[in-house]
C-alpha cells in the first residue's frame, strides 16, 4: 500500500463528521418523549412535580434546536469537538431532568447511557470515554443529590437502598459495555471498509498498468514492421555512403536509433502482457511476472516448478487475472522484505487442483498472529511500527490486500511458519520463516482449450 493511499484513508478517518440535522433530529424525539413523560405522570398517575422547572429544562432544548435550524446551513458538518460539546450538553439536560424528578429513583434513569452508546460509533475513543466518565459522575451524583418523587397525597416515590445501588450499577455497566461494544463495532467496520478500499485501489492500479502494458506492446507490435524498415534503409545507405564520411555517419546514428526505438519499446512492453496475442500465460510464467519487480532487491528468489506434477507435465494455461498478479506479488513482497536472504517460490499442479508456495527464511509469523493473518489493520506490540517503511503501519494491510484478491479468484489461502511445518523434512530444512500456500481449483483457474483456440482477430491500428 503506498503512502499516498495510506494517508487518504486516514485522512477519512480524521474527519469523520456528522451532520448537525442529524443530532437535532434526536433531540427533537427527546423532547417529544420528555414532554410525554411529564404529562403521563402528572395527569394519569397524579405526581406532584416542578412543572415550571421542568418545563423550563426542555424549552432550552427547544430554544437551541430552534436556533440550530434557522442559524446553521443544512448540510452542517460537525467537528467531533463540537459533536461532544451538544452530546455533553444533552446529558447534562438529561441528569438536570432526572435531578428535578427523584434521580435514580426515575425508571428513566438508564436513558442516560444513551448518548454514549449513540456517539461512540461516531467520536474517537477519547471522546468516548470522557462522555463515559461524566455520565459516570452524573448518576454517582444523581444517587444522592435529587427532588422526590412525590403523590398527590404527598407520599415520596422511593426504591430500597439495594435496588438503589442496583439501578446505579446496572448503569454504569451498560455505560461501559455499551460504550465498549458500539466503539468496536464501529471501529471494525471502519477497518474493514478502510482495507476494502485499498483493494479496490490496489486492483485499479494493476488494472490500469496492464491495460497501459497492453498498449505499448500493442503499439510495439505494429511499430515492428516501420522499425524494420528503417534499419534496413539505413544499413544499405551507409554501405553506398562509405565513402561519404558525414553521410556514412548520419546513416549509422539512423540506424542506432532505431534499434534504440526497438529497446525502448521492447522494455516498455515487458509488463504488457495483456494484448489480444497474451490474455493467457503458462502458470510459472504468470508467477515469475508477478515477482519480477523484487528479483533486485538484494534477496535471493529460487523458482521450483512442477513440484508434485508428473514429469514432463507441461504447466497449465491461465488467464492472465489482475488479481493474481498482484495479489501474488504482495505475497511475494512480503516474504523479500522479512527474509534473511532467501525466499522460495514452488508451483505445483495436479489434475484438481493448481497450487502455489511462498517460502522465506526469516524469523517468520508471531505464533500469537497466525489465527489473525489476513484481517486489516492487525498490530502487534512486540513489533514496533518501522519509520522507515510507513507502508507497513497498520500490519496487515498488505496481506489483507493480497488475500481479498487471490480468494476473488477462486482461491484458498493457508498460513504458517516453516519451522513448524518443515522440521522433519530435511531438504526444506532452511525454510524456516513465513510460509503462504495459494491453491485453486485447476477448472477454476486454467483457461479452456476453446479459448486458447479462439481466432485473435485482425491487429488493432491506432
Amino acid at each position: 500500500m503506498t503512502d499516498r493511499s495510506h494517508g487518504m484513508l486516514k485522512s477519512r478517518q480524521h474527519h469523520n463528521w456528522i451532520r448537525l440535522r442529524t443530532l437535532v433530529l434526536l433531540r427533537w424525539w427527546a423532547i417529544f418523549g420528555q414532554v410525554s413523560a411529564l404529562i403521563i405522570a402528572q395527569k394519569m398517575y397524579n405526581l406532584t412535580l416542578d412543572i415550571g422547572l421542568l418545563y423550563l429544562v426542555i424549552g432550552v432544548s427547544v430554544i437551541t434546536n430552534l436556533v440550530a435550524v434557522f442559524i446553521y446551513p443544512k448540510n452542517k458538518r460537525l467537528s467531533e469537538s463540537e459533536t461532544l460539546l451538544i452530546v455533553l450538553y444533552d446529558m447534562l439536560q438529561l441528569g438536570l431532568m432526572l435531578y428535578l424528578t427523584g434521580g435514580l429513583n426515575n425508571p428513566f434513569s438508564i436513558l442516560i447511557a444513551g448518548p454514549v452508546m449513540a456517539t461512540a460509533s461516531a467520536l474517537s475513543s477519547r471522546s468516548t470515554i470522557f462522555l463515559g466518565i461524566m455520565a459516570t459522575l452524573i448518576v454517582t451524583v444523581l444517587m444522592q443529590v435529587h427532588l422526590p418523587l412525590r403523590t398527590e397525597q404527598g407520599f415520596i416515590l422511593r426504591v430500597p437502598d439495594v435496588f438503589l445501588f442496583g439501578n446505579w450499577a446496572a448503569i454504569v455497566i451498560a455505560v461501559v459495555f455499551l460504550g465498549v461494544y458500539s466503539r468496536r463495532i464501529a471501529s471494525e467496520r471502519q477497518a474493514m471498509s478502510d482495507a476494502l478500499q485499498a483493494t479496490q485501489m490496489a486492483l485499479a492500479r494493476e488494472q490500469k498498468l496492464t491495460d497501459l502494458g497492453g498498449v505499448v506492446a500493442a503499439a510495439a507490435h505494429e511499430l515492428g514492421t516501420p522499425l524494420a524498415t528503417i534499419k534496413l534503409a539505413s544499413s544499405e545507405l551507409a554501405t553506398e555512403l562509405a565513402d561519404n564520411p558525414e553521410l556514412h555517419e548520419d546513416a549509422i546514428l539512423i540506424s542506432e536509433q532505431a534499434d534504440r526505438c526497438r529497446d525502448i519499446m521492447r522494455s516498455m512492453g515487458r509488463a504488457g502482457k495483456d494484448d489480444l496475442h497474451m490474455r493467457t500465460a503458462p502458470f510459472s510464467a504468470l508467477i515469475e511476472e508477478a515477482a519480477e519487480p523484487h528479483m533486485d532487491r538484494g534477496i535471493v528468489i529460487h523458482f521450483q516448478h512442477g513440484v508434485q506434477a508428473s514429469p514432463n507435465s507441461a504447466p497449465p494455461i491461465v488467464q492472465r487475472q489482475p488479481e493474481i498478479i498482484h495479489g501474488i506479488r504482495n505475497l511475494v513482497q512480503n516474504a523479500v522484505d522479512f527474509a534473511q536472504d532467501t525466499i522460495w517460490v514452488e508451483t505445483s499442479w495436479t489434475p484438481l487442483s493448481i497450487t502455489v508456495r511462498i517460502m522465506d527464511n526469516g524469523q517468520g509469523y508471531p505464533p500469537g498472529m497466525l489465527d489473525r493473518i489476513g484481517e486489516p489493520f492487525v498490530r502487534h506490540s512486540s513489533q514496533p511500527s518501522d519509520p522507515n517503511r510507513p507502508e507497513y503501519e497498520g500490519m496487515g494491510l498488505g496481506l489483507f490486500i493480497a488475500k481479498t484478491l487471490l480468494e476473488r479468484s477462486g482461491a484458498e489461502l493457508s498460513f504458517a511458519n516453516g519451522f513448524d511445518s518443515f522440521h522433519s523434512r530435511v531438504s526444506h530444512a532452511d525454510r524456516t520463516g513465513a510460509v503462504v500456500e495459494v491453491s485453486w481449483p485447476r477448472a477454476k483457474l486454467e483457461s479452456s482449450a476453446d479459448q486458447e483456440r479462439t481466432a485473435l482477430g485482425k491487429n488493432q491500428h491506432f
